[in-house]
């Protein structure tokens, strides 16, 4: 069978541009609540902008984390852009949407997960997501501890 219509790549244009979305209200109204998210990304992707000594930290994916100390945060149809706090340290750093693997708000138990990591990383995922919860609350999470926090178990089988 051949899809001419490519679904997989529409749903996963049409999943970022709920992130984008999500993002641009975040940027002309700030976090509402106790929202906050943890995103993450392919570090080689073409167009992700990191500090050199970030990318050698975490050379395939890291995470980010939205939550109090974020600054500047620029959305633009293809990429966002945001001033985060790395051990005291302010950075900018420019994430293509194209780039994105994980987008989580456990505030209300959402994540949206790219397709590719969730079939190679299988239920490590869910013990990886036990041990998020300790991670920091802006900044980066180790790669293994990045992918849902402890408050979500599984979040709804959304994906892009």
């Amino acid at each position: 069978m051949n899809d001419r219509f490519h679904y997989d790549a529409l749903v996963d244009d049409a999943l970022r541009g709920v992130v984008r979305r999500v993002l641009r209200q975040v940027g002309d109204k700030g976090l509402p609540g106790s929202h906050h998210f943890y995103i993450s990304f392919r570090s080689t992707d073409p167009g992700v902008r990191l500090p050199d000594y970030l990318r050698a930290k975490y050379p395939e994916e890291m995470t980010i984390v939205l939550q109090h100390q974020y600054w500047d945060l620029i959305i633009a149809e293809d990429f966002f852009e945001v001033t985060v706090s790395f051990n005291k340290q302010q950075e900018r750093i420019k994430v293509p949407f194209a780039a994105l693997s994980a987008f989580v708000d456990p505030s209300v138990r959402f994540g949206l997960h790219q397709r590719r990591a969730r079939r190679n990383q299988g239920r490590r995922r869910r013990d990886a997501g036990r041990n998020a919860g300790k991670a920091c609350r802006s900044g980066v999470q180790d790669r293994q501890a990045r992918q849902l926090p402890k408050e979500v178990d599984e979040p709804p089988d959304l994906r892009f």
